[in-house]
C-alpha cells in the first residue's frame, strides 16, 4: 500500500523545544522526554499519562521504513501495477455514486474529481484498505528513530491535541505503518491543522466519513497552492529533433512555445498557450511524454517519490477521461546494482544525487542530464547503459 508523507510546513517548522528531544536510546526515556515537552506546551499530566499509557516501540515500522523497494520500480512498471482495471472501474462507479460530493470539493477548493479519486484509489483502494498499525506506536517509533525524527515529532504532539478534542484514541486508532490515518491517509498534524468536518456531525473522522476525508484533502491541496481551473499534466507527442536539454522539471516554457517546437497533445488539444509547463520524460525521449504544470509540483508536497507522483498525477487524468498513455520504446532500465554504480560515479565527479539507493529520483535525473550534455548523449535524463559505460 502506498503512503502519503506530508513533509510540508509542519515538519519544517517544528519548535526549538522539539529539536531538543533526542532521538534513539532507551524508548521509555524518550517517551518521558516527550511527556515533559508536552507538559511545557500546556497539556495536563492526566491527559499525557492516559495518552502515552500503552505506547510501544514497533520494530516492524522501522523494517518497513527501511525497505520501501516498491519505489525502485520505473514509472511504467509502477503505474501499470497500481492502475489496475479494478481501480479504473471502481473509480467510475465511485464517481457516479459520489458525484455531488466530488463536485462540492471542486467548487470549494478547486481540486477536480480525478485528482481526489486518484489519491483515494492509490492510497486505500477507495477507503477499503486503510492499514492496521497502531497510529501512536507508529509515529512515536518514527520520532524515536534517528532517520527522520523532525518529520514525526510534531505529529506526536498533534495527536495529543486530537486526543483532547475527542478525534484520536491512542489505543484503537489505526492506519498505515508511517502513521497516516483515513481514506486519503493523512498524518495527525495535517488533520489537526486542515481537518474539515465535511458531514457536519461535529467531528473530523477521516476513517469513516468520506465527506470529511475528501474535504480535508481538498483543503490540504488548496493550502499547498493548488490552482483552481488549471491542468496538472497532459500527455503529449514530442518531435524527435527536440532539444532534449530543455526538458526536465526545472525548465519551463509556455504551452505556446512548446507547441511552436512541435509538441502536440496526444488526445484533444493543448491547454491555454499562456500557461507554463515543463517537459516530463519519465523514461527518456523514447518513452511517454507529458507537459507538467504548476499543479503537478503540488504533488511533491504530498509525496516525495518521483514515480508515485507521476503515477498519481497521470492516473488522475485517466480517471478524468484521458486515454492510457503510450509506452513508446524506451531503453531498458538499469539494474539496481548498475544504477547504484552510476549514482556513485555521478557523486564522484561532484553531482549531488542524494542517497545511493538505486532510485531514479529528481537529483539523479538532473545529474544524468548534465553528464549526457557533457558527453554528447541526448540529454533526456534517462540513465542508460551507454552513459554508465562512458562514466566508467
Amino acid at each position: 500500500m502506498l503512503r502519503i508523507i506530508l513533509a510540508g510546513a509542519a515538519a519544517l517548522q517544528f519548535s526549538a523545544a522539539a529539536a531538543e528531544v533526542p532521538c534513539g536510546g532507551d524508548f521509555g526515556i524518550f517517551v518521558e522526554e516527550l511527556k515533559r515537552e508536552a507538559l511545557a506546551k500546556g497539556h495536563s499530566r492526566q491527559t499525557l499519562d492516559a495518552f502515552f499509557a500503552d505506547v510501544r516501540h514497533d520494530p516492524d515500522v522501522i523494517r518497513r521504513d527501511n525497505s520501501q523497494g516498491i519505489f525502485k520500480k520505473t514509472f511504467i512498471e509502477f503505474s501499470k501495477l497500481v492502475m489496475s482495471e479494478y481501480r479504473i472501474i471502481k473509480g467510475k462507479e465511485f464517481r457516479e455514486k459520489h458525484g455531488e460530493l466530488l463536485a462540492s470539493v471542486e467548487r470549494r477548493f478547486g481540486v477536480p474529481p480525478g485528482v481526489m479519486l486518484s489519491f483515494l484509489a492509490l492510497e486505500t483502494d477507495y477507503g477499503a484498505v486503510q492499514g492496521d498499525f497502531n497510529t501512536l506506536d507508529s509515529i512515536a517509533t518514527l520520532a524515536h528513530d534517528c532517520r527522520r525524527p523532525e518529520l514525526f515529532r510534531p505529529h506526536v504532539f498533534a495527536a495529543v491535541s486530537l486526543f483532547e478534542r475527542g478525534d484520536f484514541e491512542p489505543r484503537t486508532t489505526v492506519g498505515a505503518w508511517a502513521g497516516e490515518i483515513g481514506m486519503i491517509q493523512m498524518l495527525p498534524e495535517d488533520i489537526l491543522l486542515h481537518g474539515i468536518d465535511g458531514d457536519t456531525d461535529g467531528r473530523v473522522d477521516l476513517k469513516n466519513s468520506l465527506a470529511d476525508a475528501l474535504m480535508t484533502a481538498g483543503n490540504v491541496l488548496q493550502g499547498l497552492g493548488w490552482r483552481a481551473g488549471e491542468p496538472w499534466m497532459v500527455e503529449v507527442v514530442v518531435p524527435q529533433n527536440l532539444d532534449w536539454s530543455q526538458t526536465g522539471l526545472d525548465i519551463g516554457k509556455s504551452v505556446a512555445d512548446w507547441n511552436r517546437l512541435g509538441v502536440e497533445a496526444r488526445a484533444g488539444e493543448l491547454p491555454d498557450g499562456n500557461l507554463h509547463a515543463s517537459m516530463l520524460l519519465p523514461h527518456g525521449r523514447r518513452g511517454p511524454a507529458f507537459l507538467a504544470f504548476d499543479n503537478f509540483k503540488i504533488y511533491f508536497e504530498w509525496n516525495k517519490s518521483f514515480v508515485y507522483v507521476t503515477t498519481s498525477a497521470f492516473f488522475a487524468t485517466l480517471l478524468d477521461g484521458a486515454p492510457m498513455y503510450a509506452d513508446g520504446d524506451p531503453p531498458p532500465p538499469l539494474s539496481d546494482a548498475e544504477l547504484k554504480e552510476l549514482q556513485r560515479l555521478l557523486a564522484g565527479v561532484g553531482h549531488d544525487v542524494g542517497k545511493i539507493d538505486g532510485i531514479v529520483g529528481a537529483k539523479t535525473r538532473a545529474a544524468v542530464r548534465v553528464e549526457q550534455m557533457l558527453k554528447g548523449f541526448p540529454a533526456d535524463a534517462w540513465p542508460t547503459k551507454e552513459l554508465l559505460r562512458s562514466m566508467r
